[in-house]
């Protein structure tokens, strides 16, 4: 059981399973929200539909559409995946604190070449 501890918390995994999923499916879901969000906003501003609302000529749906798809992505995948895997990763491999820093092991170093 402590080997598949190690697998899934040391290494690349969470890694890879975060761009497969923003890859894939969820961006798909996140999506479909956020269309739906579009349409509300759209009604609040007055425009039938957001997919209709034009500023200075340029129409500002696509963007308004995938900026609200990538913080609700990213909101997502911050609190549901990133956040417990740093905490599992802390509780299952504590950091070594007892070690002397990388300054101290540096410093020690230097006075051992200078002592030659």
């Amino acid at each position: 059981m402590s080997g598949f501890k190690k697998f899934i918390l040391k290494g690349d995994l969470v890694d890879l399973a975060v761009a497969f999923i923003i890859g894939t499916s969820f961006a798909a879901v996140v999506t479909a929200f956020s269309d739906m969000l579009l349409a509300y906003i759209g009604k609040a501003g007055g425009a039938q539909e957001i997919g209709k609302m034009v500023i200075g000529g340029v129409d500002v749906a696509p963007f308004i559409n995938a900026l609200i798809a990538f913080l609700i992505l990213a909101a997502i995948l911050y609190f549901l995946v990133v956040l417990p895997y740093t905490k599992a990763k802390e509780r299952f491999f504590p950091a070594d604190v007892d070690g002397p820093t990388e300054v101290e092991l540096l410093t020690q170093i230097r006075d051992a070449l200078a002592s030659r």
